[in-house]
């Protein structure tokens, strides 16, 4: 799967570069640069190889543009629609790319810990992408599909948000997701997916004081809605990357 593990790393590079204020020339530019690079790097060399990277390289472009018209009030499901087309293409074409050889293999063969030695260079590849992945572009994800189902709209301007927006009321959430996500995989990946239900059962606890808060019904019942909605995405998405990488 290393053209699965490449465009999602380029995608990962994009988001985590990206400000939601500024032009995204500088996040695009690494995001492509980052996943040509280490294709490069990790022996994609062969033709057909170029061709997937070029390819690649345009997906990553389009998810960019894509969250970024998102953010001015354009369709939210449009960057939906493209990461998992580009997820489902690389799934399709997985058996076609080559091995992962060259400088990246050399680096990791090299490296002197007992994982190095369990995994090999493509896995290894498609690991650090998926984690990379966990720390923002999984709340973009999070955020656009809240903003598809009508739940919130978290992808507008802070100027112009709603005062009665749950997603002002539960902003830690942006940093708990990543790591809730974290935490999943490392458990999943470890083969202890069971204790993760611990993450899951303390994240509500800690978490009801505010959706019990004695505030309007109606305010309650938004922030609710936006716990659960934007919740069961983010576990959705570490249990998605553990399946990616039992594949």
């Amino acid at each position: 799967m290393t053209w699965l593990a490449l465009f999602l790393l380029g995608c990962a590079v994009v988001d985590l570069v990206a400000h939601p204020q500024r032009r995204r020339v500088l996040a695009e530019v690494c995001g492509v640069g980052a996943a040509v690079a280490v294709g490069v790097l990790a022996g994609q060399t062969e033709l057909g190889s170029v061709l997937a990277l070029v390819v690649i390289a345009v997906l990553v472009l389009l998810w960019s543009r894509a969250v970024a018209g998102a953010l001015r009030g354009g369709p939210s499901w449009l960057p939906l629609a493209i990461i998992g087309g580009g997820v489902g293409l690389g799934l399709l074409t997985s058996g076609l790319a080559d091995p992962v050889t060259g400088p990246f293999a050399s680096w990791w063969s090299g490296l002197a810990w007992p994982l190095a030695e369990a995994a090999d260079p493509g896995r290894a590849l498609l690991v650090l992408s998926v984690l990379l992945v966990q720390l923002s572009t999984g709340n973009v994800v999070v955020r656009l599909v809240l903003a598809v189902t009508g739940t919130v709209n978290p992808v507008r301007s802070p100027a112009a948000a709603d005062p009665a927006d749950p997603a002002l009321e539960l902003k830690g959430g942006r940093l708990l997701g990543p790591m809730e996500r974290l935490l999943i995989l490392g458990l999943g990946l470890a083969g202890n997916l069971t204790a993760a239900s611990i993450v899951v059962a303390a994240k509500g606890l800690l978490r009801f004081p505010e959706l019990s808060s004695r505030k309007e019904q109606d305010q309650v019942h938004r922030l609710t809605e936006y716990f659960l909605v934007g919740s069961f995405v983010s576990w959705l998405l570490a249990l998605g990357s553990l399946a990616l990488l039992a594949g």
